[in-house]
């Protein structure tokens, strides 16, 4: 078999893997929703939780840690990214490591690990039961726990976002020389503002696909920043996708807060942007010289949803979900007549006793989404030197 023939070949096996990952359905869809869920509700508790970790009693206020620290509205958005991406990994076995522009959704990150059992291989104190989530919330942005970013101490994390700007500056970095990896850079609509990030969009020149590997941009726009909206969000979509397609990426775009719907969709965008990477690289490395870089367009993806999907509507009579409100602690005082209410409502929703036993166990169909061994993005080895 030639190289061309064996090209031909991969390159098949690519679309047919494609096809695949675009379809989102059945067992499939509720597990990747399942997932997302845990998630997030990991997330509030880390931010909120000092007690009664999976709610089997109603909540008091001696449950609630007396300090709130942490951010919701971007939390949300990554985990639904990282589930998504964990799917894409199991199935075609892409080497892949996550970068959060937006660090300070550190919880995010955190409760993917714990998810995937990383974090308990690294702490085994925090076990994967309810004894292992209690200390998980309790140690989170606590003195002597966890900081509130996604530190050193995160699984899986060599991007510390605190300091925003400079995901995709660490993205290029760990893909150079390193043709098999794909770096997931979530950029957040408040960090594209900064002005290391708007020159960081030009990074995607020095990438070379015979001998990289390649960088998956996701702008995530939520619309809001700590105290007000973003630039990015409200300049109109065409603008938007020039001003990308200017800097060489081809855009790809999910916008809603539908549910199934956007599961469905982002499955799909998600994938056609692994086949386009797949396709560049695999024409790169079959040739004897290397490409004409100027002439190839990665791809990127858009993502709008709402700041603090899936959070309360409205607090105290206020808009909440897709606000600035939504950005940190959406309900901060706690001794608030009502605020408990709410609090206990949202962890509810999302269905706790589905998600984990009575002892605090992932369900197996939760667990069974994560990649294996090192294909977990909170082991991969590119993100965690020195294991």
């Amino acid at each position: 078999m030639t190289l061309t023939d064996h090209n031909h070949g991969a390159m098949a096996d690519v679309a047919d893997s494609v096809a695949r990952l675009s379809r989102l359905e059945g067992n499939e869809l509720e597990s990747i929703d399942a997932w997302w869920r845990a998630a997030n509700y990991l997330t509030i508790g880390q931010i909120y939780l000092r007690d009664n970790p999976l709610v089997q009693r109603p909540l008091a206020v001696a449950d609630i840690k007396p300090r709130l620290l942490g951010h919701w509205g971007t939390s949300p958005g990554l985990s639904f990214i990282y589930a998504h991406t964990s799917r894409l990994i199991r199935a075609t076995g892409q080497s892949s490591i996550y970068m959060a522009g937006p660090g300070h959704g550190g919880p995010a990150l955190v409760a993917a690990s714990w998810l995937e059992g990383t974090y308990t291989e690294a702490f085994p104190n925090i076990t994967q039961d309810e004894p292992g989530m209690l200390e998980l919330f309790r140690q989170f942005s606590a003195p002597g726990g966890i900081p509130s970013h996604a530190s050193v101490t995160t699984p899986g994390s060599i991007h510390e976002g605190g300091e925003l700007g400079y995901v995709l500056v660490h993205a290029f970095g760990s893909v150079m020389d390193n043709p098999e990896l794909m770096t997931i850079a979530v950029v957040g609509d408040g960090e594209a503002e900064t002005a290391t990030l708007e020159g960081s969009w030009k990074g995607v020149s020095f990438i070379n696909p015979k001998h990289d590997g390649a960088v998956l941009p996701i702008l995530h726009l939520n619309g809001y920043k700590i105290a007000g909206p973003t630039v990015l969000a409200r300049k109109d979509p065409q603008q938007l996708r020039e001003l990308m397609q200017g800097h060489g990426y081809e855009v790809l775009e999910v916008e809603g807060d539908d549910l199934p719907g956007m599961h469905e969709r982002f499955a799909a965008v998600l994938a056609n942007a692994w086949g386009k990477i797949k396709e560049i690289q695999l024409a790169a490395r079959d040739g004897a010289s290397d490409p004409e870089m100027g002439a190839i367009r990665w791809p990127m993806i858009v993502l709008r949803s709402p700041k603090g999907w899936t959070g309360p509507k409205s607090v105290d009579g206020k808009q909440t979900e897709g606000s600035f409100r939504s950005h940190q602690v959406p309900m901060g005082d706690m001794s608030h007549p009502g605020h408990v209410e709410i609090l206990e409502r949202w962890l509810k929703s999302y269905r706790p006793q589905e998600l984990f036993d009575e002892h605090g166990r992932v369900d197996p169909k939760i667990a069974a989404l994560a990649p294996p061994g090192a294909r977990r993005m909170s082991a991969n080895p590119h993100a965690n030197g020195g294991s």
